[in-house]
């Protein structure tokens, strides 16, 4: 299985993020890490190693970012409006240099999006804000309300990164031509 680590500098975020590729040809899937995790992380936990006939023959190229939860969520040093933001600007990267990198690569305008853990709310919550974008979304274990890690503090900005709160008001005919899985257990969130 051919892979590759990209660093560039993004005009977004910027920053120079990495992202590690798994090249052969295909739908274009994105997986986020976990909480806090790494472009590298779904390597290590060897979850790319659970896919690799897909990627092999030419079914999937799977796109590994690094995930910004150090200066969004997870970090209780800033205010929780500058969290909020700091966000945004992550799900304006994803959107604007990891999908379209993504679709230009494969040809494929909508994507997969997956995660597990935080990764899993990220997968949800992008592929529910942008539904014209991604065709499929696999969440393991995501926890869906993120009003925990902002201390009390909302405003649009978390209105629109929190599906439980946006989803009953989504009206785009994009989110029923969507596969939705969602890997859950009782004790989850």
């Amino acid at each position: 299985m051919k892979e590759e680590i990209v660093k560039w500098h993004s005009p977004i975020l910027d920053a120079e993020p990495e992202m590690l590729i798994f090249r052969h040809s295909g739908v274009p899937a994105i997986i986020f890490p976990t909480s806090m995790g790494t472009y590298h992380q779904n390597k290590d936990f060897r979850l790319i190693e659970s896919v690799a006939w897909l990627v092999d023959n030419g079914l999937v190229k799977i796109y590994c970012p690094n995930s910004v939860d150090e200066f969004s969520f997870y970090n209780e040093m800033i205010h929780p409006s500058d969290r909020i933001r700091n966000h945004t600007y992550y799900d304006d990267f994803i959107l604007h240099e990891v999908v379209s990198r993504a679709s230009n690569e494969t040809g494929h305008h909508r994507v997969v999006m997956a995660g597990c853990s935080f990764g899993g709310y990220q997968a949800i919550n992008f592929a529910f804000r942008h539904p014209d974008r991604v065709r499929d979304v696999f969440s393991m274990g995501g926890a869906f309300d993120i009003k925990n890690h902002l201390d009390g503090y909302y405003d649009e900005n978390v209105y629109y990164n929190n599906p439980v709160d946006y989803l009953g008001s989504l009206n785009d005919e994009n989110i029923w031509k969507m596969d939705i899985v969602l890997g859950v257990d009782e004790e989850d969130f």
